[in-house]
């Protein structure tokens, strides 16, 4: 990345920044090569602080703050799970139920199974495609998930394991808990996802699409510009756009399925997301979720590769993993972590708009060591 980008890194704060945060971030952009980054502290009360890092569009020079939207990717999953949850907590769906009880074609190699809990927990043995081209322009018509989960449950092998087994990753079972959702509530998922979790947590900033007006960071792709025919071909249509330096940008996209990775929003409504769970299923008053069902979420009973599963969250195997629950929004574009310590009471959420992983932990570490007067 041009150094020129890094010499203008600056922060926007709520409140102090931690000693040496700024720092700390500069050196994970440099590293990462990142061009932008927002980031917010939580405790299960406030907003303890937001920043924004780099700049949102490199072309226009406009710079990443708090309020800056990213496309969450698979963050969306935990909020998703949420909304599960609350329809468990009301008797419109059962955990230990077959998936196939409330849409038929979910029907899998053994009667019975999966069950609604093995797709929350990614345990249904399902497989994960690559979802490299499951995006679309956002000026265009978003296929209909129903078809594109159809063709997916068609394939030979759209079981690799067996249900119940060790829990493996896949998009394609947050894709079905969508469907269950539309199925059991007669309304869409992005509707019902709205009613139930954005409003109530006061995530007004958040959606399935951009908002009108609304500043939004453009994703980059990090590649040599003689890779740009190869990247324009593996991209659905009118997604690449124009290339800054050594980055190629893309125009604004959605995600084909919002239920596993469709959301779009800012680092604010994502505190405000991690202060309802750090305060077991409550905000400001408001309950969204009983404290043992919050709980009981962040359970991670279910050993896996690569990540070890509760439900929604996941946890990273690593030194002092055991202290947190967490999970990543990654795809074109942007690279995303939330990440809660609960015995900490504290919830930490970074969105990026870089394609490539980066090395996060430093930043984290700092952050959850500080102290937040």
């Amino acid at each position: 990345m041009d150094s020129s980008v890094f010499d203008e890194a600056s922060s926007t704060s709520s409140a102090a920044s931690p000693a040496g945060l700024d720092e700390a971030v500069a050196a994970m952009m440099r590293i990462g090569r990142i061009p932008g980054v927002s980031l917010a502290v939580v405790d299960h009360e406030r907003l303890l602080h937001a920043g924004g890092y780099g700049v949102a569009d490199l072309g226009a020079r406009v710079r990443a703050t708090p309020r800056t939207a990213y496309l969450w990717f698979s963050m969306t999953k935990i909020v998703t799970a949420t909304a599960v949850m609350r329809l468990v907590e009301s008797g419109h769906i059962g955990l230990d139920a077959a998936a196939a009880d409330y849409v038929d074609y979910l029907t899998g190699p053994e009667p019975g199974l999966p069950t609604v809990g093995q797709l929350l927990t990614h345990t249904a043995g399902l497989s994960n495609p690559l979802p490299l081209r499951w995006v679309h322009a956002a000026q265009d018509e978003p296929p209909p998930v129903e078809d594109m989960l159809r063709s997916l449950m068609r394939r030979r092998r759209a079981y690799r394991y067996a249900a119940g087994g060790t829990a493996r990753y896949s998009n394609v079972g947050y894709l079905a808990l969508g469907q269950i959702i539309e199925a059991v509530t007669g309304t869409s998922v992005e509707t019902y996802v709205r009613q139930a979790v954005l409003e109530p947590v006061g995530m007004t900033g958040t959606g399935f699409a951009y908002q009108p007006g609304a500043p939004a960071a453009v994703g980059y792709v990090r590649a040599p510009r003689v890779a740009d025919p190869v990247l324009r071909r593996m991209l659905p249509r009118d997604v690449a756009g124009s290339r800054t330096g050594p980055c190629l940008g893309l125009r604004p996209f959605y995600v084909d399925g919002p239920a596993y990775g469709g959301l779009v929003g800012d680092v604010v409504d994502a505190a405000r997301f991690l202060r309802m769970h750090l305060a077991d299923g409550q905000i400001d008053g408001r309950r969204i979720l009983s404290a043992d069902t919050t709980r009981a979420m962040r359970v991670i009973g279910h050993p896996g590769k690569p990540f070890h599963h509760g439900i929604g969250w996941f946890r990273r195997p690593g030194p002092g993993a055991q202290e947190w629950v967490e999970h990543f929004g990654a795809g074109a574009g942007f690279w995303n972590v939330m990440r809660l310590y609960p015995d900490r009471d504290l919830g930490i959420v970074v969105m990026t708009n870089s394609t490539t992983g980066y090395d996060f932990d430093p930043v984290f570490s700092l952050l959850a060591k500080a102290t937040w007067s």
